[in-house]
C-alpha cells in the first residue's frame, strides 16, 4: 500500500502537536509555575479584619469582621496549633439573636465566671453578648447596646487584678479617639463620671495623610509589672501607613505616655501594607502574641488578611518601664485547615 507524502507530513505534525499538549500538561499539572503556587497558597489565607483570639476549652478560637458579610453577624474558627484553622459550624453571633442590624465589626471575646462574653460593634454602637461556649452562639436576652451620646466602636474589655472592669473603646467625635470608662459589675453600662479620653492622633506617624478626621482605633490593654500598656492603631484603615503603637500609664484610666519609638508594627517592620487593629493573647507556652490584619495586597485594601506576630518585653533603660517590640521573623499569615 502506498502512503502519500502529504499523509506522512500530516501524521508528523499531529505527533508534534500531541507532544506539545502533553508537555503543557506536564508543566501545568505536575510542575506548577511559581505564580500558580503563590495563588494556591494565598487562597488559603484567612480573611478576617479586626481579629481576636482566645484560648478556651483546650483550643484556640478566632473571630473577626467578615468583610462583605458585615450585616450577618460573626463566624468563628478553631485551631490546635495556631497555624491552620477550621471554620466552626453555624454563626458565632447571628443577627436577630443579639443587638444590631448592620455593620457587625471588631468582636472581642473574654471569659468571666465560667461564661464567655463577646463585646462587639453593630450599627456603630457597642454591645455585649454571652455564651457557654467560645464558639457561640453568643446571644442577648434583651437586644440592647451600651448607651452613649455618640457613635462608638472597637470595644476592649479589660478586667484588672482587683476585679474592676474597664471598657476601652473609640468614640467618633472630630476624629476616631480612644476613651476608657469603668464598667458596672454586670457589664450593662459604664459608671457615671469615669469616662476619660486616652489617645488621639497628635504625632506625624499617626496621621500621615494629614486628614481632617484623624484616626486612632483598635485599643487593647496589657498589664505588665506595675504598668498598663495601651496598644492602638493609627491612620485610616485604608492607608498603607496604618500601624500599631502603644502608650503607658500607672493607672488604667491614664494619663498615658506614648512610646517614643512608635510605631512598633508597620509596613516597614513586616513588609506588608496596613498592619493593625488586633488583640493580644498568650499561647500554650506562655508566648505573648498579637493577631492583626493587613491589606490584601500592595494595591488592594480588602478583604483584609489575618496574621500573627510574636511580641516581647525588653528591659527599659534608664527607667523601669519595659519596652515592647515584635520578635523578628515571627510574622506570618493564618491559613485554613488543609483538606
Amino acid at each position: 500500500m502506498m502512503v502519500s507524502q502529504s499523509v506522512i507530513v500530516w501524521s508528523f505534525k499531529m505527533q508534534q502537536q500531541v507532544r506539545r499538549f502533553l508537555l503543557f500538561l506536564l508543566i501545568v499539572v505536575v510542575y506548577p509555575t511559581e505564580q500558580s503556587v503563590a495563588q494556591i497558597a494565598d487562597s488559603a489565607i484567612l480573611r478576617l479584619a479586626d481579629p481576636a483570639i482566645i484560648f478556651g476549652q483546650q483550643q484556640y478560637h478566632l473571630y473577626g469582621t467578615v468583610e462583605g458579610k458585615t450585616g450577618e453577624g460573626f463566624v468563628s474558627y478553631h485551631s490546635n496549633d495556631l497555624e491552620y484553622w477550621t471554620k466552626d459550624t453555624g454563626m458565632a453571633l447571628k443577627k436577630g439573636e443579639a443587638f444590631g442590624t448592620a455593620n457587625f465589626w471588631a468582636p472581642q471575646v473574654f471569659k468571666l465566671n465560667q461564661q464567655f462574653y463577646m463585646a462587639y460593634v453593630a450599627n456603630e454602637q457597642i454591645a455585649i453578648a454571652t455564651s457557654t461556649s467560645p464558639s457561640g452562639p453568643f446571644k442577648q436576652e434583651k437586644l440592647l447596646s451600651l448607651e452613649a451620646p455618640v457613635k462608638q466602636i472597637d470595644p476592649f474589655v479589660f478586667i484588672d487584678e482587683d476585679g474592676k472592669k474597664y471598657l476601652y473603646h473609640v468614640r467618633l467625635t472630630k476624629g476616631n479617639k480612644i476613651f476608657v470608662a469603668e464598667l458596672k459589675s454586670d457589664l450593662s453600662a459604664i459608671k457615671p463620671g469615669t469616662l476619660q479620653e486616652c489617645i488621639t492622633a497628635t504625632q506625624p506617624w499617626e496621621n500621615t495623610a494629614n486628614s481632617n478626621w484623624p484616626v486612632t482605633e483598635g485599643p487593647s490593654i496589657i498589664k505588665h509589672k506595675k504598668y498598663y500598656y495601651l496598644f492602638y492603631t493609627a491612620n485610616d484603615f485604608r492607608n498603607p501607613d496604618y500601624a500599631v503603637g502603644y502608650a503607658v500609664s500607672k493607672s488604667p484610666l491614664g494619663p498615658w505616655q506614648k512610646f517614643a519609638g512608635n510605631p512598633i508594627i508597620s509596613k516597614q517592620h513586616i513588609g506588608v501594607n496596613g498592619p493593625g487593629h488586633g488583640d493580644f493573647f498568650r499561647d500554650k507556652n506562655n508566648q505573648l502574641k498579637y493577631v492583626l490584619h493587613t491589606h490584601q495586597s500592595d494595591s488592594t485594601v480588602g478583604p483584609r488578611r489575618t496574621a500573627l506576630v510574636d511580641v516581647r518585653f525588653v528591659p527599659g533603660q534608664p527607667t523601669d518601664i519595659d519596652k515592647v517590640g515584635i520578635v523578628p521573623g515571627s510574622f506570618h499569615f493564618l491559613r485554613a485547615t488543609r483538606k
